[in-house]
């Protein structure tokens, strides 16, 4: 029998991707995504060929922070930083979606899901949360999947197998809901969209040190250790202390998952405030 994985932890095919396709072919079984993102690209892809896919476009709130002017970004604080417009989500990933480091994340798991290369992975900045993700077609269609902020639609398309089964869930009111906006992420305010696609675009070992990085900062943020800003400077940081290499199995993945957090957390104590 099949096995069905509905995958709610981004981490694991950013630091293992090809390890966990190695894997789930080895052992017939079937990845199903729980990100909302991703959930709703799946959706958009439902009966369809490899050869109609022109690129995949992740959508993205922006975060507390998507209209801060840069030089107030050093001086927010740990409570502004927590304080996400549309979702309520526990703190690390609530980071993760104020850094924008989450959207970077999303591209290397898409990348993966979906085997599309990164130069067809694209990011839109959409405040109101409303659409979810979208797919664009060799002929220049478009197709979204919408609905309200509500991680329990996702979770259940998953679990049951990509299909759509009765739910007490909010429903979208389309005249309540005002216009759709979307916007080109700022790259130069948040560094951490472009130092995801980046390791990712290099593969083997970069995307651990990436999220090895990520994940030691955040804590020390969480800690109030460091700032705000100082998060992308580790992350860099790391990245270029830590050589990339190649990942033939798990133990060399969590080999460099330990070298990656040593490193960063002597570049923490070089940033603590």
């Amino acid at each position: 029998r099949q096995v069905r994985i509905a995958l709610a932890n981004k981490e694991s095919l950013v630091v293992g991707g090809d390890l966990v396709a190695e894997a789930v072919e080895k052992g017939g079984a079937e990845v199903l995504p729980v990100d909302s993102e991703h959930a709703a690209i799946a959706q958009c892809l439902s009966g369809r060929e490899e050869s109609e896919i022109a690129r995949l476009v992740l959508t993205a709130s922006g975060g507390p922070f998507r209209e801060t002017p840069a030089d107030e970004l050093a001086k927010v604080t740990l409570e502004q930083v927590l304080d996400h417009p549309t979702w309520n989500m526990g703190p690390k990933i609530t980071v993760d979606s104020a850094t924008l480091m989450n959207k970077g994340l999303e591209i290397i798991e898409a990348h993966h899901l979906f085997g599309l290369d990164y130069g067809d992975i694209d990011v839109v900045v959409h405040p109101g949360s409303i659409v979810h993700s979208l797919v664009e077609f060799v002929d220049g269609a478009l197709l979204a999947q919408l609905g309200t902020p509500d991680m329990r639609v996702p979770l259940l398309y998953a679990l049951s197998g990509e299909r759509h089964w009765p739910l007490e869930a909010g429903r979208l009111d389309l005249i309540g809901m005002g216009p759709l906006r979307f916007e080109t992420p700022d790259t130069d305010r948040f560094p951490c969209l472009d130092l995801a696609r980046k390791a990712g675009e290099a593969g083997g070992s970069a995307p651990i040190v990436l999220n090895a990085a990520n994940e030691v900062a955040v804590a020390a943020l969480l800690e109030g250790r460091i700032g705000y800003s100082d998060v992308p400077k580790i992350i860099t940081d790391c990245l270029e202390a830590v050589p990339v290499g190649k990942v033939p199995d798990l133990v060399t993945a969590l080999g460099v998952d330990q070298m990656a957090r040593r490193e960063a957390a002597g570049l923490v104590v070089r940033h603590s405030l």
